[in-house]
């Protein structure tokens, strides 16, 4: 009988350990989802204000198309990119976005370079204005990118300890590492500067 009620209360100690491992997990993985539907917002406020960036700039810039092009197709590009890692946090769709944000970052500098020729562009109130919110929207990106990374990287460590990794291994959705975002080193060397 004592060995019974023994038995019993270890199984009720390894239940109530699993369901506390558990808990833990799904509070990381939630911080990881809201860590990247914020960093999703400023991507967001990002491309919507590159279209108003380009129509001042088209004014000014009426021979120097393909760089107001590249701009705007690499928008469209990033765009598409984020709404399937919206659907889906695999790393497949993060390198995706990673590739498609570089080469976003990329036009935009070309865009910059390009600014830099015309001083009554560059003097122009509403492109000052679009390119203070626009290196405001990149410090916030730089910033929300790093805490879901923050967030990625301690789900995966908690995870991946003995023995949660036994609990985490029973449930699908906890089964998987998260990936981290992480952008084209090179790019990241020479990111996008908008100031006049």
């Amino acid at each position: 009988m004592a060995w019974a009620v023994i038995t019993g209360l270890i199984v009720l100690a390894l239940l109530v350990y699993g369901i506390s491992v558990y808990n833990h997990l799904i509070l990381l993985l939630n911080r990881v989802e809201n860590a990247f539907a914020q960093m999703e917002v400023q991507l967001k406020r990002r491309y919507d204000l590159i279209p108003n960036l380009v129509e001042v700039a088209k004014r000014y810039l009426s021979h120097e198309e393909q760089t107001l092009v590249r701009v705007v197709e690499a928008r469209s590009a990033a765009k598409v990119a984020l709404q399937k890692v919206d659907s889906s946090l695999d790393g497949a769709h993060l390198s995706t976005l990673a590739q498609a944000e570089s080469t976003l970052t990329h036009a935009l500098q070309g865009l910059n370079i390009t600014i830099e020729a015309y001083p009554d562009l560059k003097a122009s109130q509403n492109m000052l204005s679009l390119t203070e919110e626009l290196s405001t929207t990149e410090n916030k990106i730089a910033f929300s990118r790093q805490a879901y990374n923050d967030s990625v990287t301690n789900f995966n460590i908690y995870k991946q300890s003995f023995p949660n990794v036994l609990i985490s291994a029973m449930f699908a959705r906890l089964r998987d590492d998260r990936k981290t975002l992480e952008f084209d080193a090179q790019q990241l060397e020479s990111a996008p500067k908008v100031q006049f």
